[in-house]
């Protein structure tokens, strides 16, 4: 699929990111291919996934186009880290390669533009890019990648994490980029996301919100717990 074939079957709409690491409870992927077709049973455009096994099966699953990632190691670039990494989702189906084009070094040396190049040239996908900045969603438009995303905000030592999704980072990647920007990060509630697209937002892909239940669990929680210490403080102030 090239960028402009899979950017049409986005335009407008909802991306869902199925992913589940080594130490989830639904980490697997046939418990991810499963993800995958609930979610194109309620509408999504597309998905969002980690690694061949994951990729192949949710190809096998469902009809919609996957941007695939490959996450190696879990600290610095480990998202995508090399063109070997990229060749293999690739072989599995991927129709997007999403990969880390923030400034920081690649472990194996190289520099983004000639990975980017390698994709365009020998996987002849288009390349998703997952920054942190406007300039490194900049230089990765500068050097071939066909959509970028603010994935990255808050993950990296160039940019402070915000409570929630860095609207202020999309909207400047909308007004500045000459390719389409897609929002991604931290995205939790309908109302969020309808507000990306009211920005400009190309698309928006919505993770942990949708595929997580022990993250979505885990925020009522603390939610729940917030309140009890907040009647708890109130009591006491009432009995003082």
């Amino acid at each position: 699929m090239n960028a402009a074939a899979f950017l049409s079957a986005v335009k407008g709409k909802l991306i869902v990111s199925c992913q589940a690491l080594e130490d989830e409870p639904l980490h697997g992927a046939q418990t991810m291919a499963k993800m995958a077709i609930a979610a194109q049973a309620g509408g999504a455009a597309a998905i969002r996934a980690n690694g061949p096994k994951d990729i192949r099966a949710i190809k096998r699953a469902v009809n919609l186009p996957v941007i695939g990632l490959y996450k190696i190691g879990l600290s610095g670039v480990y998202i995508t880290p090399s063109f070997e990494a990229a060749a293999q989702i690739a072989a599995a189906g991927a129709d997007v390669i999403a990969l880390d084009c923030t400034g920081r070094p690649r472990p194996d040396g190289v520099a983004l533009g000639d990975l980017l190049a390698r994709i365009h040239d020998e996987l002849d996908l288009p390349a998703f890019a997952d920054v942190s900045t406007l300039g490194e969603a900049r230089a990765a438009a500068d050097a071939g990648a066909a959509m970028a995303a603010p994935t990255l905000s808050g993950y990296t030592a160039s940019s402070p994490k915000p409570a929630g999704p860095d609207f202020e980072l999309l909207r400047r990647m909308i007004a500045s980029l000459p390719i389409p920007v897609i929002a991604e990060g931290r995205i939790e509630t309908p109302e969020q996301a309808r507000r990306a697209l009211d920005m400009g937002a190309w698309a928006v892909v919505v993770g942990s919100a949708i595929t997580r239940p022990r993250t979505i669990t885990a925020r009522f929680v603390r939610a729940l717990e917030q309140d009890e210490a907040m009647d708890f403080v109130a009591g006491s102030e009432t009995r003082s």
